[in-house]
């Protein structure tokens, strides 16, 4: 796509370039370079979007769910088929490593493929005889208009685990992705219609603020999924339900991995590698703050900071990979760097220093490397914020107890995680942090498919997650119905 042109639009499926609409510039993080343009949606557009979805909706809402999913199957072959060529487009658009971008296509697979159970997943339940010839049974429907607003950090897994869910239960939908990703969720939306699937059903509109706003307000959407920051996610939540809309709204999170002095050291350490600087610290599941404790600490320190200054940092869109690609934006970057000197200003100490990396074959990439702070406390900003970036954060303690208390005063709730040995310890820590996802040993854990995301606290705005069967009961709602049978019917078919 040229640099210049401004990417489409999907209404009633049709692709629009509003020849009016502002627009806003798409960078390619390695580089720096602006690599396309993306139009900013008003409430005109929007209204088109949802009008169509609403008029997709009865006949979709009709069709037997059996074919529904049918078309999400062939959705599935599609996508699999262009797997190196959406990974490499997450890859040039948002910074990710190659790998990381294949981890991010693939988690979106397993989300259609547990749409793909719909048939089951829709079922009712029935029980006969709850009273004398009474018989009571449930059945699910759909809403109506859906939508999805989703982040730049997994331009193709957070757009899939909303959608597909959604169609296949008899929704339809209107997709709002990052101004800063635009392009994989273009070839997603490219690829359902090639799968089959009617005209107004999926819809994609472009834009920023303005047009959440609009869908946020707009009478005929029912519900409203997103995955952002907190501030956002709190706003989303408000703004949707004050105009009647079914919310769930995903915010940021500052999750915590303990360290006990029982832990393995170097499968702690490839844990918290992975968990802190894994997407360049960019996801809400990212394990930023780690708190040792009992004599673990000093000799941990060491391990990781060998291991952060180790990793290469580099482009991400060619075919050599390094360890960890750039960050979103220049301005995104800037921030997280305040963040790490806001820390110094206030007393931490700097274990491993990522300011000053260098990319040589791409000086103008928003690159930062891997940084590790020491001794980070309660107060700081660098501890109470959501960071998104590639920092780590370390604070030693002695006591199990106090950990759990200074986790639990974080009034975030999206995931913790505890490297030791010890059954009790893990029982004890599992039952007793206030978050929606632990790890015993596993330093990122984030639910899969099948499961919700349950984060807890501000992490989190409404009542029914994202994923398992808690989106399939946002997605739907229920009938009961009661039956009993008077009168004889028909003709005399009893014997008597």
């Amino acid at each position: 796509m040229s640099t210049s042109t401004p990417c489409p639009l999907l209404i009633n499926g049709e692709w629009l370039r509003p020849a009016a609409l502002a627009t806003s510039p798409v960078f390619n993080p390695s580089t720096g370079e602006v690599i396309g343009a993306v139009p900013l949606a008003g409430a005109a557009e929007v209204d088109a979007a949802v009008q169509a979805a609403h008029a997709a909706f009865p006949a979709w809402a009709e069709t037997p769910v059996v074919d529904r999913t049918r078309i999400m199957f062939r959705y599935r072959t599609l996508v699999e088929k262009h797997f190196d060529e959406i990974a490499r487009t997450i890859s040039r658009e948002h910074g990710k490593t190659y790998a990381e971008s294949r981890g991010d296509l693939f988690r979106g697979i397993e989300a259609i493929e547990y749409a793909c159970g719909a048939p089951t997943l829709m079922m009712g339940d029935m029980v006969t005889n709850i009273a004398r010839s009474v018989d009571c049974e449930t059945t699910r429907y759909p809403l109506g208009v859906c939508v999805g607003i989703t982040p730049f950090n997994f331009p193709a897994m957070i757009p899939l685990w909303m959608f597909p869910l959604a169609l296949v239960t008899g929704n339809t939908f209107v997709l709002k992705p990052s101004e800063r990703v635009p392009f994989t969720a273009l070839r997603l939306a490219e690829l359902l219609i090639e799968a089959g699937l009617p005209k107004g059903v999926f819809n994609l509109v472009q834009g920023g603020k303005p047009a959440v706003d609009a869908l946020l307000t707009h009478p005929l959407v029912k519900a409203v999924s997103f995955v952002g920051s907190t501030p956002i996610a709190r706003y989303i939540h408000q703004t949707g339900t004050a105009h009647g809309k079914r919310v769930q709204a995903n915010g940021g999170a500052k999750n915590y991995v303990f360290v006990l002095p029982d832990s393995d050291v170097n499968k702690t350490v490839e844990g918290i590698m992975n968990a802190a600087f894994g997407c360049a610290g960019e996801r809400c599941m990212a394990g930023s703050s780690v708190i040792t404790v009992g004599n673990r600490g000093r000799h941990l320190m060491g391990e990781l900071a060998t291991a952060a200054k180790a990793l290469k940092v580099g482009r991400t869109d060619g075919e050599a990979q390094p360890d960890m690609g750039a960050l979103i934006t220049a301005a995104h970057r800037d921030r997280v760097l305040g963040l790490v000197e806001s820390g110094l200003s206030a007393g931490a100490k700097l274990v491993a220093d990522g300011r000053g990396v260098k990319v040589p074959d791409a000086p103008k990439g928003f690159y930062l490397g891997a940084t590790i702070v020491e001794d980070v406390q309660p107060g700081m900003a660098l501890a109470r914020e959501e960071v998104f970036g590639p920092v780590l954060n370390v604070l030693h303690l002695d006591h199990l107890e106090d950990a759990i208390a200074l986790a639990n005063q974080s009034a975030y709730g999206n995931g913790a995680a505890i490297f030791t040995n010890s059954g009790k310890a893990a029982r004890e820590f599992k039952h007793r942090v206030q978050c929606g996802m632990i790890g015993i040993n596993i330093g990122v854990p984030a639910s899969l498919a099948m499961f919700p995301f349950s984060g807890w606290n501000d992490s989190f705005f409404g009542d029914l997650h994202i994923q398992g069967k808690e989106s399939v009961w946002f997605y739907t709602q229920q009938k009961v119905t009661t039956t009993r049978w008077i009168a004889e019917g028909v003709g005399d078919v009893w014997r008597k």
